[in-house]
């Protein structure tokens, strides 16, 4: 007699009674959502942050891959170590160590990407109700992580100088005050995804100061900490705190994402609980890709190769800012970032970037709305812009067509006197210093 479960002839989905419960937190992301349609040659795609790396000597990448495979391949194409290539690990204390880290290679673990990092650290930390405490907002990718595990995000505001430490507070002092564990603190404090804000040395400090007296572990993730446009390298929060950060870093940004290599620099006994996490993922991360990253750092000038991916940004960065500033009509708000890949753009009250979506898609733009970017709802006047992948002319025509979808919604809305209350940037980006047209 069959004893497997009666499934539903009613239901869509045949199998909706067999899944986990944290299943109901697994949804797709608005920008997922939006590749088919971006991709498409007449679109002009704000949206995706997907690194341009046509700058890549592909020359020196291709003969370090076919030597790697004429001279190592049985080797690479061979299961590995569940923590990492020890080789490529002493390379990653190299390029942290341009962000102020001193670090033993026997605690970074390799992962496929920052994200499965991120991934990694809330399985063994988080536990249905546990909190998470994020920037508002936060990156996508991450929230959609916190909310398969059926952890509650909790905000904290940023302004044009990164978390709000009296936010951080507050919001510590709210979880706690309702009986509730905090996990860790996540935060982006390098040319921020996706608000484009770098937290500053001070911040640094106070946010330390903050966490270390409420023991508060901090998760700091920064994929974008070396494409600075202005300076060189902000040291990292984990530079001046060994003991209560945990360190992310990916070569997606810097080298390229296909690869899907990321690491992440943990506290030894945390470390002992990632690499088992990754090994039940994963049993290994992939050494081919590992290897070949490997040589790519031993063989070519990566610092020179990162200073002419600086240069390409900035000259995008300037493109979008500059056309923002010829075309946007009035009431929009904007800030200049100063690294990364993307502007966070603030609207005029009433307008709904999420509603407005389908408009702009029709007339070949699209944008990630500022709603995919928090966990509560809000977020509705804001959309992100990335100016990492289009060249300067296609910025300018996307941020054109742009201009004109936000023209007709101001008419729109005026015509019917509709109003929508909406939170657009993060609080301080009236201030001095940030471009407020």
């Amino acid at each position: 007699m069959d004893s497997s479960p009666a499934r539903s002839h009613t239901s869509l989905d045949s199998f909706v009674d067999l899944y986990a419960a944290r299943t109901a937190g697994m949804t797709a992301s608005e920008i997922r959502a939006l590749f088919a349609v971006a991709s498409r040659p007449e679109v002009v795609s704000l949206a995706g942050g997907m690194p341009n790396i046509s700058g890549l000597p592909l020359d020196v990448v291709g003969s370090a891959i076919s030597d790697l495979v004429e001279h190592q391949g049985t080797v690479a194409m061979q299961y590995g170590s569940g923590q990492g290539l020890p080789e490529l690990r002493e390379q990653i204390t190299d390029v942290m160590r341009l962000e102020g880290i001193e670090a033993h290679p026997d605690d970074v673990v390799v992962t496929v990407g920052s994200q499965q990092a991120v991934d990694l650290v809330t399985r063994v930390f988080c536990d249905p109700g546990d909190v998470v405490i994020c920037e508002a907002p936060s990156y996508v990718g991450a929230l959609g992580v916190f909310r398969a595990y059926q952890a509650e995000v909790v905000h904290a505001e940023m302004d044009a100088h990164g978390l709000v430490p009296e936010a951080l507070r507050h919001a510590i002092a709210t979880v706690k005050a309702a009986g509730k564990k905090i996990k860790f603190l996540y935060t982006i404090p390098n040319f921020h995804n996706p608000a484009g804000v770098t937290m500053s040395a001070q911040r640094r400090t106070e946010v330390l100061e903050i966490c270390r007296d409420e023991g508060v572990l901090i998760l700091e993730d920064n994929p974008y900490g070396l494409l600075g446009f202005e300076r060189e390298p902000l040291r990292a929060l984990r530079a001046d705190e060994a003991d209560g950060v945990i360190y992310l870093g990916s070569f997606s940004k810097t080298f390229a994402p296909g690869f899907r290599v990321g690491w992440a620099l943990a506290p030894h006994p945390v470390r002992e609980k990632l690499v088992l996490a990754q090994e039940s993922a994963t049993l290994c991360p992939p050494q081919f890709s590992q290897m070949a990253v490997s040589a790519y750092l031993a063989k070519h000038d990566w610092v020179g190769q990162i200073k002419q991916f600086r240069e390409m940004y900035r000259e995008r960065r300037d493109a979008m800012i500059s056309a923002l500033g010829d075309m946007m009509p009035a009431g929009c708000s904007w800030n200049v970032p100063e690294g990364g890949f993307y502007v966070w753009l603030s609207l005029p009250p009433g307008i709904d970037a999420k509603a407005m979506l389908p408009r702009a898609v029709t007339s070949r733009v699209a944008y990630v709305p500022g709603t995919a970017f928090y966990a509560d709802g809000f977020g509705s006047g804001a959309m992100r812009l990335s100016f990492c992948y289009p060249t300067p002319e296609r910025i300018r025509e996307g941020v054109r067509r742009l201009a004109g979808v936000l023209e007709a919604e101001i008419e729109l809305r005026a015509t019917f006197g509709t109003t929508i209350p909406e939170r657009g940037l993060p609080a301080g980006y009236d201030a001095p210093g940030t471009d407020v047209t």
